[in-house]
């Protein structure tokens, strides 16, 4: 997730389009709260959920340069992914 100033988080779910209507709509207390990241630039699919919470901590461990990289492999604009996938509103 994304606010338009650019602030990123990374989290894992069992629920994308959930957790993604929970950030929207600040329900949660937090840093995607605080910081208003409403944007979904980024997101992977795994079955295993060792394995997701071992690559949350990889990727929260990288420099902020190597995750722009990340996100700009399958959204060079950084548009809201969710509008599309979910039929969420853009905030």
């Amino acid at each position: 997730m994304a606010s338009e100033s650019g602030t990123l988080y990374v989290g894992i779910t069992n629920n994308l389009g959930r957790r993604v209507w929970e950030h929207k709509n600040e329900i949660i207390e937090g840093f995607t709260k605080k910081y208003g990241c409403k944007r979904l630039v980024y997101y992977e699919y795994g079955q295993d959920v060792n394995g997701a919470i071992c690559r949350e901590k990889q990727i929260k461990n990288w420099n902020r340069k190597k995750k722009e990289f990340l996100i700009k492999t399958i959204n060079p604009k950084w548009i809201d992914l969710s509008k599309e996938m979910f039929g969420f509103k853009e905030f």
